[in-house]
């Protein structure tokens, strides 16, 4: 549980907003760390969202009043029509103060309004930049042309009495693409914010993802090597006890041999797994404990199984075997150590041949060979974790391992392992 929760707390604290919030927008903090308390409603203004506010507020204000002053000035508009200008431009630049909860629906109507009221001039450039701040390219697109299109209706209807005709077209509308252009311009610095914030996430899940698949392995590999050097160990430790179990009339020099080798493979198993746990503390490689076995040590391993009370022929054909890679070897010695348990646990009592041939060049060949056992032998939980796991080491060494039943009903391991 407190894995769980740690993870979480990490998760959110690499999403959350470094920075100070009251500099940035709203938007754009929300998008990056949204405030989980409140799903299902806006996110709440910033000091830097007021400022903005209140600057564009004050724009489109005093756009309204030069164009307010324009009407008032004007000899052919009435004061009633004028006094309507003026009143629909204040209502647009206080509608200002709900642009960023209805962008589209407002810039609509504004530009609507803006038709009938040079006042409101000012309110609808505003209008338009929020959209295209807020909103995709196609709502800027569709509003922006419209406003574009009303302009040169606008000045035919409603001639300003300062400037002609052509050159008031063309203000209002470079006024308008300006608009629209300086808020898309805000809007793509906002996305390349979020999608560098999105790629600083996914690089940081991505290398979590792969400490945590360097650690699988390095587990799994722990996890085939105590089981390559445990089950040996114990599989003499049961071998032996189990003499001692079923025959104590043995002579006195018999059960102090066996005991003699209990104790042996008991000390061997305590410095196997003392290794081993050392290795899973301070994170030492392999090499770094007791020396590991390579080809010379196959005899000491037959040896080993040969006074458990397995009968073994061991046919080494190596052109040189101290040339022999030292990772080629020690694979071969797994195999071999493998194949011996295996056959003390599935067919006990019965005669195992181990063949190791092979030379630079060619390759080594690995082969450990039993009888079919004699009776029926009873079930051992785990069977075949131990094969699963030589066969992934053949592949990782550049080689091939494979193993079944033999048509006189005993079992084979078969591998090649590369020896350039």
């Amino acid at each position: 549980m407190s894995t769980v929760t740690g993870s979480s707390r990490t998760a959110h604290a690499a999403s959350a907003f470094q920075g100070r919030r009251w500099l940035f927008p709203s938007a754009l903090v929300h998008a990056v760390d949204p405030d989980t308390g409140r799903p299902d409603r806006r996110p709440r203004r910033t000091a830097r969202d007021w400022l903005v506010d209140f600057s564009l507020f004050l724009l489109a204000a005093g756009i309204g009043v030069a164009g307010a002053d324009t009407v008032a000035g004007d000899p052919g508009t009435p004061e009633v029509l004028a006094a309507a200008d003026q009143l629909l431009g204040a209502l647009a630049c206080a509608a200002l103060w709900l642009r960023r909860r209805w962008p589209v629906g407002l810039a609509v109507a504004l530009t609507a309004v803006g038709f009938v009221s040079v006042t409101a001039g000012g309110a609808g450039l505003v209008a338009l930049f929020t959209v295209a701040v807020h909103r995709p390219f196609r709502y800027v697109a569709w509003i922006g042309a419209a406003g574009l299109a009303f302009v040169p209706v606008l000045y035919w209807l409603r001639p300003d009495p300062d400037l002609p005709y052509a050159a008031s077209v063309v203000l209002s509308a470079l006024f308008t693409v300006c608009a629209a252009g300086c808020g898309m311009l805000v809007r793509s610095k906002r996305q390349l914010v979020l999608s560098l914030r999105d790629r600083a996430r996914r690089a940081e899940t991505e290398a979590r993802l792969r400490a945590e698949q360097a650690q699988q392995l390095a587990r799994e590999a722990i996890a085939r090597e105590m089981h390559d050097v445990l089950a040996h160990r114990l599989t003499l430790l049961s071998v032996h006890a189990g003499a001692l179990e079923f025959r104590p009339d043995a002579p006195r020099e018999e059960v102090a041999r066996a005991a003699g080798v209990i104790r042996e493979s008991a000390h061997e198993a305590l410095q196997d797994l003392r290794e081993i746990i050392g290795v899973l503390r301070a994170g030492e490689p392999d090499e770094a404990g007791r020396p590991q076995p390579t080809l010379a040590a196959l005899d000491a391993l037959v040896a080993e199984s040969r006074e458990a009370g397995t009968k073994v022929t061991l046919a080494l054909r190596v052109t040189d075997p101290a040339a022999v890679p030292a990772s080629v070897g020690r694979t071969a010695y797994r195999i071999v150590q493998e194949g011996l348990t295996n056959a003390r646990k599935h067919a006990p009592g019965t005669e195992v041949a181990v063949t190791v041939a092979g030379a630079a060049g060619e390759g080594l060949t690995v082969g450990v060979r039993n009888r079919a056992p004699e009776g029926e032998v009873p079930h051992v939980p785990g069977s075949g974790q131990g094969l699963i796991g030589l066969t992934e080491r053949a592949t990782l060494a550049g080689g091939r391992l494979e193993h079944g039943h033999r048509d006189d009903g005993g079992f084979e391991v078969r591998a090649w392992l590369p020896w350039g």
